[in-house]
């Protein structure tokens, strides 16, 4: 009998050591030293959000905003389950030990090994063994899967991962919603400048209207002029319209993003005018690792994927699992508490090895297998998109910076055209097409100038976010 035990215990550790195809690894595409040749290490990233704005109306909404915004909650709620996640797997390494209390009957076949062996036998006090047989156990049951190849504690290693990738989550959230929130509250700023100018328009073609229906009534105009000034007004008067409701839905989504209902949005209306983009330091390419919430996101879900492949290839190896168990056992309730006659206790160790049912386990080593690549070309994948996001912003900000200097020579002599061609109209040596076209171009060009300035603000938040910073 020990010859065949012995015989199948070494065909079941053949059979389960049987050498694994190991998962491919792909090298890991390494990063341009620099943005356009700059070597400066200086990272805008590393300041707190409350360092890089200045706006402390901005500053407060942005306080309020990651206290009760629905999205922060639920990723912080999201750590929490990762977290019971790894007090699990943190407790399968332990023995599990539980209180038990149990109650049966049992009856056997009269012709049976038990029943016959049962049948005049007496089990306590002069009494035979009864037909009916009670049972009653209280005590403690115990069992401990012992961790020979390391499958428990990968598996504890990928869910603190996993753990860890969901706090990054929780910090792309906060990039996310400073950078969104910062990017709306400016947005609201160039729409009350934009209205400001709207208005400055609209007071200067009320006076042109004025002007041109005094002309008509002294032969100086006629009607046609009349109704395009009028005309001019009226459309100059509609876009007021139209700009206080995108900021009423600006508000809204500022609002939102605070979670709370609609109201007035604080801010200083000079702010807009007054200030110029904060200038920003894009450091070495290399700092995005560190500093980007989502690029640490993707390196803790590749290492959990791994410490799952680790776990699913040691499911092809013998398990050594330890049961037991002690309490009291008697067929009478009253019996439970005699000591020694009612103690019981049991004691089983098994060395168990996967034989039909390795399909499945395979299938699970292959999913773990495939699901590293994924996380590791989605790894690639990130790190590639961060350097994209702040080259193209660094291009951006390059551009913005120029387009707006050539916007504020051209709306500074569109704006003096104004004057001039209205002077030349009074006196007759312009005619209204060209105070129009004068009045066109110009509010056509200080709205561009605030458009201009607008995405100037906004890739330098584009561009702090990109870099990886607000989540500090």
């Amino acid at each position: 009998m020990k010859s065949i035990i012995g015989f199948f215990s070494i065909i079941v550790l053949l059979h389960s050591c049987k050498p694994l195809q190991t998962v491919r690894q792909d090298n890991i595409r390494p990063m341009p030293a620099s943005y356009f040749g700059n070597i400066d290490s200086t990272n805008t990233a590393s300041l707190n959000w409350k360092q890089f704005f200045s706006d402390k109306n901005l500053i407060s909404l942005i306080d309020t905003a990651l206290t009760n915004n629905w999205d922060v909650q639920i990723a912080y709620q999201r750590i929490q389950a990762a977290q019971s996640g790894v007090l699990s797997s943190k407790g399968a390494l332990k023995p599990k030990v539980d209180a038990s209390v149990a109650a049966g009957l049992s009856k056997f076949g009269l012709y049976t090994m038990d029943g016959a062996g049962n049948k005049g036998t007496e089990i306590y006090d002069g009494k035979d063994i009864p037909q009916h047989l009670p049972d009653y156990f209280i005590g403690l049951q115990t069992a401990w899967e012992i961790d020979l190849w390391g499958k428990l504690k990968n598996q504890k290693r990928a869910a603190i991962f996993r753990f860890l990738s969901t706090v990054e989550g929780k910090n792309l959230v906060v990039t996310e919603l400073i950078s969104e929130l910062a990017a709306s509250y400016y947005e609201l700023l160039s729409l009350d400048e934009t209205l400001k100018i709207i208005n400055e328009t609209i007071g200067l073609q009320e006076n042109a209207f004025e002007i041109v229906k005094v002309q008509k009534e002294a032969a100086a105009a006629n009607e046609l002029a009349v109704k395009q000034f009028e005309a001019e007004l009226l459309n100059t008067q509609g876009l007021k319209f139209e700009i206080s409701q995108q900021i009423a839905e600006t508000e809204s989504r500022i609002n939102f993003l605070v979670s709370r209902y609609p109201e007035p949005v604080i801010r200083d209306t000079t702010y807009f005018q007054n200030n110029v983009p904060a200038q920003l330091n894009a450091g070495i390419p290399f700092s995005l690792l560190q500093n980007r919430p989502d690029i640490r996101q993707a390196e803790f879900e590749l290492a959990a994927s791994k410490a799952d492949v680790m776990a699913a290839k040691a499911a092809f190896y013998p398990s050594l699992n330890i049961t037991g168990g002690i309490g009291f056992q008697a067929f009478k309730p009253g019996l439970l508490l005699i000591a020694p006659e009612s103690i019981a206790y049991n004691l089983l160790g098994s060395l168990t090895a996967p034989l039909v049912n390795r399909a499945a386990i395979k299938a699970e080593f292959n999913r773990a297998s495939a699901e590293q690549l994924q996380a590791l070309y989605n790894y690639q994948k990130t790190i590639l998109n961060g350097y994209v996001e702040v080259y193209n912003e660094i291009q951006r900000i390059r551009s913005l910076e120029q387009v707006f200097e050539l916007k504020t020579r051209e709306t500074n002599a569109l704006t003096q055209s104004i004057s001039i061609s209205e002077l030349l109209f009074r006196t007759g040596r312009a005619n209204y097409l060209e105070v129009l076209f004068a009045q066109q171009n110009a509010i056509r060009a200080k709205l561009q100038l605030i458009e201009t300035k607008k995405n100037e603000f906004l890739a330098t938040v584009n561009m702090y976010k990109a870099l990886g910073g607000g989540w500090r």
